[in-house]
């Protein structure tokens, strides 16, 4: 088993929606380790490792644990407590790539007209023009602001192509979300945000979820859209090499569109994480 750096197990991590999670004992992982779910019949939750008892918390409509000791509570997302949004998670879907390159992939705008063609890009609208990134020091959390993506279908809800503005948002190094144009508002944002559980260095799943202002469209067809989005991005990260995500210097070359990902890099580098790339982890 690869060793577990100390950021990486110090997090909270979600291994299910739930209600999805079955009556009676389950099978679950986390981290190269294998974890025991048990169900009562009143809906009471256990999660064990090796015969321990584990932490765990309910949000965002997840069973959340940690396999270490988090120093704060989960981090606050405010549209998914806000009322008249709709709530659709959109399953789990398992990657055989690092959780960190599922992270980094949600964060480049600059595939979006080759892998995502005729919904979030086409050509010749491939440009990714000028945005700012920052790690904000004070909640330890990485920012893209000021981002702007021409779209021919930004949402199922848009009846036409627009110019998209985002901003993305790093929560820990295996959670991310971003905050979109919303087609049915001016002044609100659509909020995506995507939970990844790492089962091992190379081998991941994906929890979507969507904080959403469209009262159209039907549950289904949302859940549809998403994962059509998804699926496409599991084509090209089950195929890209290495797996593991390089974070040597020069590993991969770096364009003006990978300001979030240089970002975000140079974050996981500052807070000693190894879990999923190809740095080993140091005693």
């Amino acid at each position: 088993m690869m060793a577990i750096d100390k950021t990486s197990l110090d997090q909270w991590y979600p291994i299910d929606t739930e209600t999805l999670i079955p009556y009676g004992l389950s099978a679950n992982r986390l981290l190269g380790i294998d974890l025991a779910v048990t169900r009562t019949e009143d809906g009471d939750v256990t999660v064990k490792a090796q015969e321990n008892n584990l932490p765990i918390r309910r949000r965002y409509g997840y069973i959340w644990t940690t396999l270490g000791s988090p120093d704060k509570e989960i981090f606050p997302i405010e549209e998914a407590d806000e009322p008249h949004r709709r709530i659709v998670p959109c399953g789990a879907v398992t990657v055989k790539a690092s959780g960190l390159r599922i992270v980094e992939n949600f964060l480049d705008m600059a595939h979006f007209p080759f892998v995502h063609t005729d919904i979030l890009g086409s050509e010749p609208h491939t440009e990714v023009e000028h945005y700012n990134v920052e790690i904000r020091r004070d909640v330890d959390e990485v920012w893209a602001t000021n981002c702007q993506f021409f779209q021919p279908q930004a949402a199922l809800s848009a009846t036409d192509g627009l110019m998209t503005h985002y901003i993305y948002r790093v929560m820990t190094p295996f959670t991310t979300l971003l905050y979109k144009t919303c087609p049915n508002s001016d002044s609100r944002w659509d909020v995506i945000c995507l939970f990844v559980q790492p089962l091992d260095p190379d081998r991941c799943r994906a929890h979507p979820i969507m904080y959403l202002l469209d009262d159209q469209s039907t549950t289904a067809s949302l859940i549809q859209f998403q994962q059509l989005i998804f699926l496409q991005d599991r084509i090209i990260l089950e195929n890209q090499r290495p797996v593991l995500l390089p974070m040597e210097p020069r590993s991969e070359i770096p364009t003006r569109a990978d300001a979030t990902s240089i970002a975000y890099r140079r974050w996981l580098k500052e807070k000693g994480v190894t879990y999923g790339t190809s740095l080993k982890t140091v005693a």
